[in-house]
C-alpha cells in the first residue's frame, strides 16, 4: 500500500484557534486540532504535515515547495480564500489534489467569506464541520487518490 504524503496548510488567524470567537471555531486550539487531523490521516494511511503562517507570500512559498513533498494537499488560508489571488495562482503552478475546508460555516456568515477564489481548482470543500471537517477532507482526498 503506498502512503500518500499529504500537506495540511492552515492559513492566517489559525494560530489563534482557542482564543479566537470560541462560538464560531470552537475551543480547540490549533497544536489540538493538528493531534486530531493526525490521528484521522492515519486511519487513510495518509502521513501528513502541518504548515501555519500569516504571510500570504509564505504560504505561496509553500505552494511552490508543496509539488516536491507531497501528494495531495487540505487547505484552510482562512480570509485570504476569499481575495488572494496569489494564492490562487500558486495553487494553480502547484497542481496537487487539494481540499478546501474551513472550520466555520463560512457560506452562512458574512457576504464576503461566500466568495471562494480557489474553489474551483480544489477537488473539494468542506466548511462548517469543525474540527471534524478536516476529516472530510482527507475522505475526499484520499478518493481522489485512489484513481
Amino acid at each position: 500500500m503506498i502512503k500518500h504524503r499529504i500537506d495540511v496548510m492552515h492559513g492566517v488567524n489559525l494560530d489563534q484557534l482557542g482564543r479566537r470567537d470560541p462560538e464560531v471555531y470552537g475551543t480547540f486550539t490549533l497544536p489540538e486540532l493538528e493531534v486530531r487531523i493526525k490521528g484521522y490521516a492515519a486511519e487513510l494511511g495518509f502521513d501528513v504535515t502541518f504548515w501555519q503562517t500569516n504571510h500570504e507570500g509564505e504560504f505561496c512559498e509553500e505552494l511552490h515547495r508543496a509539488r516536491d513533498r507531497a501528494d495531495g494537499l487540505v487547505l484552510n488560508p482562512g480570509a485570504w480564500t476569499h481575495y488572494s489571488y496569489a494564492i490562487r495562482d500558486a495553487l494553480e503552478v502547484c497542481g496537487l489534489p487539494a481540499v478546501e475546508v474551513h472550520i466555520s460555516e463560512v457560506d452562512s456568515r458574512d457576504d464576503w467569506r461566500r466568495i471562494t477564489v480557489i474553489g474551483d481548482l480544489c477537488v473539494g470543500r468542506v466548511q462548517g464541520k469543525g474540527a471534524e471537517g478536516y476529516r472530510d477532507a482527507l475522505e475526499i482526498l484520499h478518493a481522489e487518490l485512489a484513481r
